[in-house]
């Protein structure tokens, strides 16, 4: 188990490999569809971001409103395809990593190697024991977005698996390639 503590160094992310397991404390953001979509109409008025990405983390989330004495409501990840189109500009701004859930485009995994960030996956399906790992969120940019609002999140120990690591490792393609020789292997093997 590895440990990480934003604002993310290139010295830090050489030391990960894809199948790492991380956990994360410190300050994350959260940002979806909406969100991005206003980051990079802004990076291309030429206006700044309404938050500093260099070394951050992006956290892919829309969480449920907080109940009574509850910090958030459940933060479970939100699928990350869906991102890949805004990648590059956020990662030219100094992103380092991204968390969500499901495999990125070739072309992410490509862009994550040139500039030396990587893709994060959260376990979906438990949104309400990952909240726990959130100790305080307040809302920074884009308040009329509800869930999609931007948020600054402190986080303690907050679990994630690296997908994708600055080299082009990817465990959802080396799954596949392992299980592929596994099952080729029980086809040579199997009598009959």
């Amino acid at each position: 188990m590895k440990r990480l503590t934003p604002p993310l160094t290139d010295e830090v992310l050489e030391g990960l490999r894809a199948g790492d397991k991380v956990l994360i404390t410190g300050r994350i953001y959260t940002a979806r569809d909406a969100a991005h979509k206003r980051f990079i109409e802004a990076l291309e008025r030429g206006e700044p971001l309404p938050i500093d990405l260099r070394g951050q983390i992006i956290y892919y989330v829309g969480p449920t409103p907080a109940r009574p004495g509850m910090i958030i409501g459940s933060a479970g990840p939100t699928t990350s395809l869906r991102m890949d189109k805004y990648m590059e500009p956020l990662l030219k701004a100094g992103l380092k990593a991204t968390i969500g859930k499901g495999y990125r485009s070739w072309r992410v995994v490509e862009l994550l190697k040139k500039y030396k960030a990587v893709y994060l996956v959260a376990t979906g399906g438990v949104g309400a024991l990952i909240s726990k790992r959130i100790k305080s969120a307040k809302v920074v940019a884009y308040e009329d977005l509800g869930p999609e609002a931007v948020r600054e999140l402190w986080v303690e120990d907050f679990p994630a698996i690296v997908a994708n690591d600055i080299y082009g490792g990817d465990i959802f393609r080396d799954g596949v390639e392992r299980w592929r020789r596994i099952d080729l292997k029980f086809e040579i093997t199997r009598p009959g």
